[in-house]
């Protein structure tokens, strides 16, 4: 495929990619960060793939069923038609918990005629490391690779097993479904209970959506978003990975390929942060809860980014035998950055403890917690701020003195001030206040280069980046500061590439990025919005929001020239972004719209 023209299925444990075209070329099990059982979306000879051959004279489509997760795909001829509903089961026990095992149904639906297609069912176990061997059982079909590590897949069918396994054509004269997944079952599944399944987790979907606020403006991609956030939060302990892939490259070819299976707890905060402005709170609830299973100490430091059960080790590795997504290698597990110095995750992180307590404060169960942290992250930031780091783009090479860095060490200390203040221990003013007036002013010294007329990246530097446009939605500066206004008309200037941004454009450890971060033209679209150009900004908003793929789903990057998806996928930062920024315009009025046209 020349885009990444996917759906994405899960259930808060693992998740699937699923083409356009129907063909399951990504899935891990039993968890996110598992090897891969299906990986062709990074290898299309030996990755494997389960997918359905038709003639040439049907016509495909793709769609979610609304308000859910659960994916169809609509295989159409004058005389007969079927549909895949692909999802992975997810639903509410009459114990209160949820059922959400480590598999994956592709239900198909007989609409009319007799369909005939083939199967292709290849699972390569672990990576595609060695051989996988698939054979057919009485009650299942088997996948086995037992060379570099023992693994196994079991798939349940209605269908001839032996048929499935040799792509033999298969007449469609009645419903009937494929059940895949990392247990075998105690009871061979049937098409009634698969059926009730598929009822089940639609419901689920459902009744998960009529807790999300609707909007004026945008609310069909606003649900689609909060949709995909919640598919990438792991229930088990509520962190919330940065994306369901690992090593999809912001540039064809290139090198800058990494595994975003992972929590970073700047990409986590900021999701939980919207997620909670639509109401989620059970979300924000477990990832909070996430957060202080993993400071046991009141003085340790947090790392950038943790695994999903908490590891804090996550040591990179490269597997030199796949090709890569369309030839571009390495393909990377684990991810080296667990080991930076990032200073700005402590504001993100008090800005999120900051948010909760004033949505939430008549119902915080772990506010002694909460408070223990907020003073954790005070006495880290007052003893690390005035320190180099990498910064929020994990620059690889040197340290450097990032405004984005040394503004939410600001932040850390405004929200901490203000939680004080809500939990009524303001005896840590005294103490807090100096240091908050002293990191602004450093800030303002420092960080505005007067030949530049903005913000920089760094402390002296005259490159502009694109992360120091939410010095304003973090409360540093007000929008129609002379100062903001101008920093946001510079980035325009330097960073804007018809309509998308770059982060930064001084090289970096792997020389000039060439596509764009697609958070970052949100950000800006956002910043326009604020400084009072809000046409404009919903111009590029309506236009950035044409370059998602067919089901409204971004990925990290966007190419300049070509407008296809790059970067892991989908991907957290980019749908959250879209989230607050469809928010802020949805309160653009039609009156007001109408008047600044005639306006301008």
């Amino acid at each position: 495929m020349k885009n990444l023209d996917y759906g994405i299925i899960g259930n808060c444990r693992s998740a699937a990619l699923i083409s356009k075209t129907g063909s399951l070329d990504w899935c891990c099990l039993p968890e996110f960060d598992s090897s891969s059982v299906f990986a062709k979306l990074l290898d299309d000879e030996i990755g494997g793939s389960f997918s359905f051959s038709v003639s040439e004279d049907y016509e495909i489509t793709q769609a979610y069923i609304e308000n859910t997760c659960i994916l169809v795909t609509r295989f159409s001829t004058e005389k007969d038609s079927f549909e895949i509903h692909d999802f992975m089961p997810r639903y509410k026990k009459d114990t209160n918990d949820y059922y959400a095992p480590p598999e994956v149904v592709r239900y198909i639906k007989l609409l009319k005629g007799t369909p005939e297609f083939k199967v292709n069912y290849n699972p390569k176990l672990e990576y595609a490391l060695g051989n996988t061997n698939t054979y057919v059982k009485e009650d299942f079909i088997v996948s086995l690779t037992d060379k570099e590590r023992y693994d196994t897949l079991f798939l349940y069918t209605s269908f001839d097993k032996k048929a499935v396994v040799e792509g033999h054509p298969i007449q469609l004269k009645t419903d009937g479904f494929f059940q895949f997944g990392y247990n075998e079952k105690l009871f061979v599944p049937t098409i009634n209970k698969i059926d009730l399944e598929r009822e089940r987790t639609k419901v689920y979907w459902l009744n998960w959506m009529t807790r999300t606020p609707s909007y004026a403006l945008y609310n069909e991609q606003i649900s689609r978003s909060a949709m995909t956030l919640k598919l990438l939060s792991y229930e088990k302990t509520g962190a919330v990975l940065a994306a369901a892939t690992t090593s999809l490259p912001e540039t064809i070819g290139e090198v800058r390929n990494w595994d975003y299976r992972f929590c970073w707890i700047r990409d986590a905060s900021m999701v939980i942060k919207v997620v909670s402005q639509l109401g989620h709170k059970r979300m924000a609830k477990r990832y909070l809860e996430f957060i202080t299973h993993l400071i046991p100490e009141k003085d340790e430091k947090l790392q950038i980014m943790y695994g999903i059960n908490g590891e804090k080790i996550l040591t990179e590795l490269k597997l030199d035998h796949l090709s890569g997504y369309m030839g571009s290698k390495p393909v990377r597990i684990g991810n080296a950055a667990y080991s930076q110095r990032q200073n700005d995750i402590y504001g993100i992180l008090m800005d999120v403890i900051h948010q909760q307590l004033v949505k939430f404060k008549t119902d915080i169960e772990n506010g002694e917690e909460l408070w223990a942290i907020t003073k954790g992250i005070v006495w880290v930031v007052s003893k690390h701020w005035k320190e180099a780091d990498k910064g929020i783009w994990e620059f690889r090479t040197e340290d450097r003195h990032f405004t984005f860095s040394k503004v939410l060490c600001w932040v850390a200390i405004d929200k901490a001030i203000k939680v004080s203040k809500i939990l009524g221990k303001t005896h840590k003013l005294e103490k807090w206040l100096p240091l908050e007036a002293e990191i602004r002013k450093d800030i303002m010294d420092n960080a505005w280069n007067e030949d530049v007329q903005a913000f920089t990246q760094s402390y002296g530097s005259t490159d502009l980046d694109a992360a120091v446009l939410l010095m304003e939605p973090y409360e540093f500066i007000d929008a129609k500061d002379p100062k903001y206004v101008s920093t946001v008309k510079a980035i325009e200037k330097e960073l804007s590439n018809d309509g998308l941004l770059y982060r930064y454009k001084n090289q970096d450890d792997f020389g000039l990025p060439s596509s764009s971060f697609t958070i970052c033209t949100f950000w800006f679209i956002n910043s326009l919005f604020k400084i009072g150009e809000e046409q404009k900004a919903k111009k590029l908003f309506d236009q950035l929001l044409s370059y998602s793929n067919h089901l409204g789903l971004f990925s990290e990057d966007i190419d300049f020239k070509t407008k296809r998806l790059l970067g892991n996928f989908p991907q957290a930062y980019s749908h959250l972004a879209l989230i607050e920024t469809a928010i802020n315009l949805s309160t653009i009025t039609q009156e007001e719209s109408v008047m600044e046209s005639i306006n301008s």
